[in-house]
């Protein structure tokens, strides 16, 4: 297979400035069951994905309620969009009701052959800023794949943790998740779209829902410590009703591994590097 070109998409950007609001922090901590941080508090790490979403009308989506593709990304015949993984540099923490900056940049956008066929992986870059100085640093990784039923295949065991907490997400859960990060992404709310359509046996658990507990487990487990980086890649879905653990290990003063399992095995990991 001959790889397209698209050149001429690198280096798009897009620019996005807002107040990190006190009450859309808050509706945040209620879905995730966590304290509500105050004007000029520390933003919670990946609470941040919440914001800073393109505000496109419902005209503007896609089957699938993602933003139609060949504009600021180009077209791609009706793929279906994956959050695979990504990593994250926390250089300093973003505070509540302060003025934000975000800047997103097309870093890399990659054409392979698959076993479902025609994959399409884009790597976009963020950088968020309050007060002229970055505080967060992001590279975000994106899937495009053909709209083939998705394989759920057996995980890798998991390794034995120093910590671990039970989650049993509900649609309840999903729904407000999805609605906090102005996510329309159908696969996460729509049961007749997502069984139907994608072929999925129940409604899909958010990747970066899941990101952003492993690390608040971490966080909460290694209090004394601060993190400075998070990468992490999804292995495969987490269907509900099925509860899952977040669970992590310490290698090191500086270090842990982070992952997200459940009965038949490893669904996401990642590493986490500190201060």
């Amino acid at each position: 297979m001959q790889s397209k070109d698209f050149s001429n998409w690198l280096d798009n950007r897009q620019q996005f400035e807002a107040v990190i609001d006190v009450e859309h922090v808050a509706r945040i901590a209620a879905t995730l069951n966590e304290p509500a941080p105050q004007l000029n508090d520390e933003l919670p790490n990946l609470w941040h994905w919440a914001f800073f979403e393109d505000r496109i009308a419902e005209a503007g989506l896609g089957r699938d309620g993602h933003p139609q593709l060949g504009e600021f990304l180009p077209p791609m015949s009706n793929k279906n969009r994956m959050w695979a993984g990504g990593r994250v540099e926390f250089v300093q923490p973003l505070l509540v009701g302060v003025l934000t900056q975000c800047t997103v940049t097309v870093k890399e956008i990659v054409e392979k052959q698959g076993s479902t066929g025609s994959l399409l992986f884009v790597t976009l870059n963020y950088e968020f800023s309050q007060d002229g100085e970055r505080a967060v640093i992001e590279e975000r990784n994106l899937v495009y794949r053909e709209p083939t039923p998705p394989k759920l295949v057996q995980g890798h065991d998991a390794q034995e943790a120093d910590w671990s907490t039970d989650v049993t997400p509900t649609p309840v859960l999903l729904f407000r998740y999805s609605a906090v990060t102005f996510n329309g992404h159908r696969i996460h709310y729509d049961y007749p779209y997502v069984t139907a359509v994608e072929g999925y046996p129940n409604l899909v658990v958010h990747g970066p829902l899941m990101a952003t507990y492993c690390l608040q487990e971490c966080t909460k487990a290694n209090a004394d410590k601060r993190v400075k980086t998070f990468i992490y890649r999804g292995l495969r879905p987490q269907i509900l009703p099925a509860a899952f653990k977040l669970q992590g290990r310490l290698l090191d003063s500086q270090h842990a591994e982070v992952w997200v399992c459940n009965d038949s095995g490893l669904v996401q990991q990642g590493t986490v590097e500190f201060y």
